[in-house]
């Protein structure tokens, strides 16, 4: 029978499963699968799985119960192996680079940082600052009917909307990636977002992590930051 595959630990990890059910309409209790020194946690699946509210949650749901007790090698949700052999087989083909993982995340969690910033609020400023921008913002507001006045105002500023928006991540980056021990930029995925970063915090830095998003949060006018964590390592495995 396929198995849906939720993460991978060490043996020695309790697997506190009791109560958790899987994924899928039917779902079936969350098990633990041994090879040597891993686990696999997984649970039968009698159907194609699709990410639907309640299995996306069910999924995190196992990923929180194993990470409040240790490390874990949480994989991304939809992954379904054909059958409980399969999965012991990778487990054992792969034991020392799983177990690698495992030490390397050990006490150690995603923090995940989303900022935005109206495009509005950017383009007042941009207007303010600019004397060249705002000269052709002026003379399209007055009537001016040259053609190439909107191409050129247009250019100078995406140019500028780019040039601060990569500053501006890339300050905000700087500043707490001082205190992980590793990050992964993304490209934002939404309008006016213009940050989208993972960072891998050792437990011992949390409270100061934190305290930096908080000042971060209060120091940067005109931005929305949206921190989540501690979260189980997804972007680091």
């Amino acid at each position: 029978m396929p198995v849906y595959v939720y993460s991978i630990t060490a043996a020695a990890h309790p697997c506190r499963l009791d109560g958790l059910t899987g994924v899928g309409a039917d779902p079936a209790p969350v098990r633990a699968l041994t090879a040597g020194r891993l686990r696999a946690v997984v649970s039968d699946l009698r159907e194609e799985i699709r990410p639907k509210r309640r299995d996306l949650t069910a999924h995190q749901e196992v990923q929180e119960r194993l990470m409040a007790d240790g490390a874990v090698l949480p994989l991304q949700f939809g992954y379904v192996a054909p059958d409980d052999g399969a999965v012991v087989e990778v487990l054992q083909e792969r034991a020392d680079a799983y177990l690698a993982a495992l030490e390397r995340l050990r006490g150690r969690a995603e923090y995940h940082v989303k900022a935005s910033r109206e495009q509005d609020d950017l383009l007042r400023e941009i207007l303010r600052d600019s004397d060249r921008a705002r000269e052709l913002n002026d003379r399209i507001r007055a009537g001016d009917a040259d053609p190439r006045l909107p191409l050129m105002l247009g250019e100078i500023v995406a140019g500028e909307v780019r040039a601060r928006q990569e500053a501006l991540a890339a300050g905000l980056t700087e500043a707490l990636a001082s205190l992980a021990e590793d990050h992964r930029v993304r490209d934002p995925a939404e309008g006016d977002d213009v940050l989208n970063v993972s960072f891998l915090v050792r437990d011992d830095e949390k409270d100061a992590f934190l305290r930096t998003e908080s000042r971060l949060s209060e120091e940067t006018e005109g931005v929305e930051f949206r921190f989540s964590g501690p979260l189980p390592p997804y972007s680091f495995v």
